[in-house]
């Protein structure tokens, strides 16, 4: 009988990380093909200014977002 290998806290998350953003894309895809309108915001909503934010930081070239590809691995 063989003994068992002992991962680290950092090789589970890298092995599990590909298989939780593909979860998250499937629910998200059924999810607003389910309910359209579920992810409407409205200039008061806190996500909707975090957004905005994120939107001029990306302008001035503050930050950099990432390529679907790059994100997914697709």
């Amino acid at each position: 009988m063989t003994q068992p290998q002992q991962l680290s806290a950092n090789e589970i998350a890298k092995a599990l990380e590909p298989l939780i953003r593909r979860i998250i894309r499937e629910e998200l895809t059924r999810i607003t093909k389910k309910e359209p309108d579920i992810f409407h915001l409205t200039p008061e909503m806190p996500l909707y200014k975090d957004m905005k934010n994120i939107k001029q930081r990306k302008a001035r070239g503050h930050i950099k977002l990432h390529s679907h590809d790059e994100v997914w691995g697709e």
